[in-house]
């Protein structure tokens, strides 16, 4: 594997250099990177061409790259049988150069178009039709590919693992479609407004492989489609259901069957309480990641439950959530705790707060609001951090509600690392 990512001051000629001789090279990533000039990563006939005589390179990254034409013909024209190919933020990729380049590598298993906003119905039909044994599929954000176009997936891709369908226009009909690939083990519906429990009661129904679920801000959905997960994918790990005001206790019930649940993202879910917290900790104990930031109706009669049940819990987001010193001390019994973000507590004291981070053996990474920092005696912040835990501390004003002109910037990503 060569990795040249971010070197965008290598030509052609440094790559051909370097790998010259390298029979055994299986993946190369280029990503952002692979050109003449610094400000226009280009991909070349002259640079595609220096992978000609590598028979076993099997994975190509551009991502970030500017395609050109004589790129896209000079990659098809490849003899290595190429399994992978990611071409997310491609600048000039377009359906003919897509579709073109498709058709020449049947085989694709994996295949990543993410951001390609110039790609139509078109694109996905000749990738569904021509690479029918993709595994995964990540198109997020693919604006101009129409609803339609997301029934070919499941009726041709019937392989499938993985579909990254973020902020895309699909709808209920190709939710049934895509139930049809029972393999699905991640699929990811954050932002897609066009989709309701119907379609997902159908995915919960078939795709029982099911181990990551991502509907942030799918705000369709309700706590009946979430029942149709909790019933229907034993094997869930991971779930995001966050700013879906739709969202109640009920769910989180549904989802305390899913004994393998490692991550849980309830942020902004306005209707889920202490309640529904307590179906979870008492259900799911492999729990490591919880984020129930702005969970206002979540209070000390939550952690407690958590303290009891959930002992591998290691990273959690409470911030703005209505817990107090009681709550926090108990929360800190937990002995793997490493992580935790605890912003505008309303009634969280500086004594509460030394008294948890002192309880908690394991932490490595406290985010704090900085009104705090002059508070905490220093020789417990000296003693923690001389035991590597690192202090990140935060000036935010109280905010009840994200804005919601920028709530899009901050998606394509885990909202746990959101602080």
């Amino acid at each position: 594997m060569l990795n040249l990512s971010n070197c965008q001051n290598v030509t052609h000629t440094g790559l051909s250099s370097l790998i010259n001789g390298t029979e055994q090279l299986q993946q190369i990533i280029l990503a952002y990177g692979s050109s003449v000039s610094p400000k226009l990563p280009k991909v070349t006939s002259d640079l595609v061409k220096c992978l000609n005589a590598y028979s076993k390179l099997q994975s190509i990254k551009l991502d970030g790259c500017t395609v050109t034409w004589s790129g896209i013909k000079a990659m098809a024209s490849l003899h290595s049988p190429v399994k992978e190919l990611s071409l997310s933020k491609c600048l000039g990729l377009t359906d003919d150069g897509l579709s073109f380049l498709v058709q020449s590598h049947k085989d694709l298993r994996k295949l990543d178009i993410t951001c390609c906003r110039k790609i139509t119905y078109t694109s996905i039909d000749i990738i569904t039709n021509s690479c029918t044994s993709l595994t995964s599929l990540r198109m997020e954000s693919c604006s101009l590919v129409p609803k339609e176009a997301f029934v070919l997936i499941g009726a041709r891709c019937s392989f499938l693992e993985e579909l990254d369908a973020t902020d895309n226009e699909i709808d209920d009909e190709g939710l049934k479609s895509i139930s049809r690939c029972s393999k699905l083990s991640i699929l990811k519906l954050g932002i897609c407004s066009n989709i309701s429990d119907e379609g997902l009661a159908k995915v919960g129904s078939s795709c029982s492989m099911l181990k990551e679920v991502d509907l942030y801000r799918s705000v369709a959905i309700s706590d009946a489609g979430i029942a149709a997960i909790g019933d229907g994918c034993p094997a869930l790990e991971m779930i995001n259901i966050a700013y879906n005001d739709k969202i109640t206790d009920n769910s989180l019930v549904s989802l305390s069957k899913c004994r393998m649940l490692k991550a849980l993202e309830i942020r902004g879910c306005l209707g889920v309480s202490s309640i529904g917290l307590l179906a979870i900790a008492v259900g799911c104990k492999q729990l490591t990641v919880l984020d129930i930031k702005k969970c206002f109706n979540i209070n000390d009669n939550g952690m407690l439950p958590l303290a009891q049940f959930s002992q591998n819990l290691k990273q959690i987001n409470l911030s703005y959530c209505s817990v107090t010193d009681v709550g926090l001390v108990a929360l800190a019994s937990i002995s793997r705790l490493q992580n935790m973000t605890i912003l505008h507590l309303a009634g969280l004291t500086p004594n509460g707060l030394a008294a948890a981070l002192l309880a908690c053996r394991a932490l490595t990474k406290v985010k704090l609001h900085a009104s705090f920092r002059p508070l905490l005696p220093q020789s417990i912040l000296g003693y923690m951090e001389a035991h590597g835990c690192v202090f990140h501390w935060r000036d935010k004003a109280f905010q009840k509600e994200m804005d919601p002109k920028g709530w899009k910037l901050h998606f394509g990503r885990s909202s746990s690392e959101v602080p």
